[in-house]
């Protein structure tokens, strides 16, 4: 019980912001009568000293800093729970039609990417049997599919951005909807590191989630209707491998779509070794950029008391404690983002050749052409790029499932709230954990807090 006890704070953003009154906050030193001036020997002592010891409770409540271990069923959870607030927002009618636009959009992009690809072959051909005519008419060809692609790059684009717009403004108004609701706040105070800072959840850790989800969604859905469509051409041109072991002839049907295959998951699997802790790290960053935009928030609040006591350089190395903790928490980043991308960036540079060398086998036995050679080659490019797509993307999957979990875990809070659950605070997986009511601060009132001053 006692390690239930020291994970709640002892004041919070709304016990401090909201319940000062307009004179609470006034600077004791600017009164002219006696019995003022003598308060302001004590009261900015005291409202200094209320600050750091706020300030460090405030700290106590940082989140573990081992990374997030939640499994597939938490994701899950929370994803269902993501896609249940936008769905009974009253915008889910615009949000659908945009996500239908998009899949047409995006089904339509591959097309025309299949028959690119297919454009290979006579292109190259031509330039293998130097027939110009014949070069001049695929140009023409070429126009006219880059020109749709074009087309459909352009609106595609335009729909991601206003899935973005749509889905941020109606997670938004949910979010700030069950936060306003009559005693919710109140409880939010006690609910630990869950309810410090709701302003950081609901601007900036909901605007990460929805522009994420956007970007990583349609990637996705993207890359996977891409490798449908490539795996089939990959199949078909390039054709079966006899290899010799010890004697023994063994005949690879397809082996081009079994050597992208391999070559992609063994790059999705050195990603998720590497880059697995940034899931954590991004965790930590937002709590403590949190941390460090309340402590400005609250220096700006008590600027005049800190003036009066001629306190400007003991806020100025308590703010550079707290800028500090925000730096720790980026280089953590920032080290780990260097590692994984010696990955990424060496899987990129090496999938320049590998297709050409897994091909020219079948090229120089001949039973491939130049342009069949190149049809292949830009086949396996595609397939190995939406195989890819988690190697690229991880990190952005990192800080993507970081927001997600702050920002439900916030809104279950605020559910639970509503349903009279005042003594339970959300666990994994949709459990409860009992509260400890001695945890549970009350709020000041503005004779206490002006008292303090």
């Amino acid at each position: 019980m006692a390690r239930a006890t020291t994970a709640f704070p002892t004041g919070g953003f709304i016990g401090r912001a909201m319940s000062q009154s307009p004179d609470a906050v006034q600077p004791v030193c600017a009164k002219g009568s006696g019995g003022a001036r003598s308060l302001s020997a004590a009261g900015p002592v005291n409202a200094d000293r209320g600050r750091v010891e706020e300030r460090e409770s405030r700290k106590q409540t940082l989140p573990n800093p081992k990374p997030i271990e939640e499994g597939v069923r938490g994701l899950v959870h929370q994803l269902r729970e993501f896609l249940v607030a936008l769905w009974l927002s009253p915008g889910r009618r615009s949000l659908a039609l945009l996500m239908i636009g998009t899949v047409f959009v995006i089904c339509a992009t591959a097309a025309a990417q299949v028959g690119l690809n297919a454009w290979n072959r006579p292109f190259y051909e031509a330039i293998a049997k130097r027939n110009f005519p014949a070069f001049l008419e695929e140009l023409l060809v070429f126009t006219a599919i880059a020109g749709c692609l074009l087309v459909l790059n352009v609106a595609q684009a335009w729909l991601r951005e206003m899935i973005k717009l749509k889905s941020r403004e109606w997670l938004t108004r949910d979010l700030f909807a069950e936060w306003l609701k009559p005693g919710a706040s109140t409880r939010l105070a006690g609910a630990g590191e869950i309810g410090i800072n709701p302003d950081q959840r609901i601007h900036e850790d909901a605007r990460r989630l929805c522009e994420l989800s956007a970007d990583l969604g349609i990637g996705l859905f993207q890359a996977s209707l891409l490798l449908l469509s490539f795996l089939g051409v990959l199949w078909s041109i390039s054709g079966a491998l006899d290899i010799w072991i010890c004697g023994i002839s063994l005949t690879i049907p397809g082996y081009m779509v079994w050597c992208a295959l391999l070559y992609a998951a063994s790059g999705s699997w050195l990603t998720w070794r590497v880059g697995r802790p940034l899931v954590g790290m991004y965790s930590r960053r937002y709590q403590r950029e949190s941390e460090f935009r309340f402590a400005l928030f609250q220096a700006n609040q008590q600027m005049h008391n800190i003036a009066c006591l001629h306190d400007e350089e003991g806020e100025k190395r308590r703010l550079g404690l707290d800028l500090e903790n925000v730096l720790v928490a980026v280089r953590e980043i920032v080290d780990a983002t260097a590692r994984l991308t010696w990955i990424t960036a060496g899987y990129g540079w090496i999938s320049i050749v590998a297709p050409i060398v897994i091909a020219s086998p079948g090229y120089f036995s001949g039973r491939l052409s130049f342009g069949e050679l190149m049809v292949v080659v830009g086949g396996f490019s595609q397939v190995n790029q939406s195989l890819r797509w988690f190697v690229d993307n991880f990190a952005l999957l990192a800080e993507w499932r970081a927001a997600l979990s702050r920002v439900i875990k916030f809104r279950e809070v605020l559910q639970m709230s509503e349903s009279g659950c005042e003594d339970a605070i959300p666990m994994p997986f949709g459990g409860v954990k009992p509260v400890n009511p001695t945890t549970l601060r009350p709020f000041r009132t503005s004779a206490q807090t002006s008292g303090s001053l």
